[in-house]
C-alpha cells in the first residue's frame, strides 16, 4: 500500500501548506518560514526557495502555471511560472487566509479564512468580483464539487455550508459535527462529500441531497486534511494525532495507519497537510515537526 520513502528536512518552523506544479516531479511547501520552498521528487531533495513571503503562509494553490500564496496577513500573492516572478499581491482579507480554490468553469479564484468572508476574484486581472459572508467566524476549508455546480465550506461554528456555484446562493447547512469543521473533500465522481472536524470524526454525505450516510471515528484529534487518490479508489486523512490513515473510498474500510506508533516512520507532531503528487505515485505529508515526508504508493 503506502510505505515511507524519504523525509525531507530544511524548514525551520511548522509547515501548513503544500501544492503540486505542472511538473509531476516538482512540489512546493510553505508555513511559518520566510519563503515558499520548491522540492524535487526526482532527486528527493530541496531545490530552492522559490519566493520570499511577508508573513506566514497557510495555503498554497496551484493552477494554470500560477501559484497562489495565502498569507496570515490576509493577503495573497500570485507567482507566475511563465514570467518566473510574482505578478500580483492582493490585500484580500483583514485576517488570515486559510483556503484558496479555483472555479475553472467561471475563471474565478476564491479566498476565505478567519474573517468568515468568501471573496471571489477574476483570474484575468485579480480584481474583486463579489464577496459574501459564509460565516460569522472562521471558514477553514473549501471543496468544489467535481461538476462545479456546488461548493462546500467547512466552518468553525460546526456547520458545513453548501452554496450554489452559479450565483453563490446558499443551498443548505449540514449540522452533524460537534466541533469546528477543519477539512472536506468531494469524491472524484461527486457521489459524496466527506468532512473532517476537530471532533476527530469523518462524516460522509450522500449526494445530491447531502443525507448523512456514515460517521467514522477516524482519529484521536482534529482531522486536518482529506485527500483522494487521483486514480485509485482510496483516500487519505491526516490528523493532529500525528497519524495518516488510508481508507477505501467505496466501503470506508481502513487499510493502513502511518505513524510512529504503528511503524518505523511517522511525524512527531500534528500533521497539517497532505497531497498526492499528480500521478498518484506519492503521498506527501507535512506539519508541525517541520518535516516533509514522502510515502510511496505500491501498486
Amino acid at each position: 500500500m503506502l510505505k515511507h520513502l524519504k523525509t525531507l528536512s530544511g524548514h525551520q518552523n511548522p509547515i501548513y501548506a503544500l501544492a503540486n506544479s505542472a511538473d509531476k516531479e516538482v512540489f512546493f511547501s510553505a508555513g511559518n518560514d520566510k519563503g515558499v520552498v520548491e522540492w524535487s521528487l526526482e532527486t528527493m531533495a530541496f531545490v530552492k526557495v522559490k519566493l520570499p513571503v511577508q508573513s506566514s503562509v497557510y495555503y498554497l494553490h496551484y493552477y494554470n502555471y500560477q501559484l497562489f500564496v495565502g498569507e496570515r496577513s490576509g493577503a495573497f500573492s500570485v507567482y507566475d511560472f511563465k514570467e518566473d516572478k510574482v505578478i500580483g499581491r492582493v490585500n484580500a482579507h483583514t485576517k488570515p487566509i486559510f483556503n484558496i480554490q479555483v472555479v475553472k468553469s467561471k475563471n474565478e479564484l476564491l479566498t476565505t479564512g478567519e474573517d468568515g468572508s468568501v471573496a471571489v476574484w477574476s483570474l484575468n486581472d485579480f480584481s474583486e468580483i463579489y464577496r459574501f459572508q459564509a460565516a460569522y467566524d472562521t471558514v477553514r476549508a473549501i471543496a468544489i464539487s467535481p461538476d462545479e455546480t456546488e461548493i462546500a465550506f467547512g466552518c468553525k461554528d460546526h456547520l458545513i455550508k453548501i452554496y450554489n456555484l452559479a450565483d453563490y446562493s446558499i443551498r443548505q447547512n449540514l449540522d452533524s459535527h460537534s466541533l469546528p469543521v477543519t477539512s472536506l473533500a468531494y469524491h472524484p465522481t461527486g457521489k459524496y462529500l466527506i468532512t473532517g472536524s476537530r471532533d476527530a470524526q469523518l462524516k460522509v454525505w450522500n449526494l445530491p441531497n447531502y443525507e448523512l450516510l456514515q460517521t467514522i471515528p477516524a482519529h484521536m484529534f482534529t482531522v486536518y486534511d482529506i485527500a483522494f487518490h487521483p486514480t485509485l479508489p482510496y483516500f487519505a486523512t491526516c490528523s493532529q494525532d500525528k497519524s495518516i490513515k488510508l481508507w477505501d473510498a467505496e466501503n470506508f474500510k481502513l487499510y493502513k495507519i502511518l505513524s510512529l506508533e504503528k511503524g518505523e516512520f511517522g511525524h512527531t507532531h500534528s500533521i497539517n497537510k497532505m497531497i498526492w503528487n499528480k500521478d498518484g505515485k506519492y503521498l506527501i505529508s507535512t506539519g508541525d515537526d517541520r518535516k516533509v515526508m514522502i510515502w510511496e504508493m505500491e501498486r
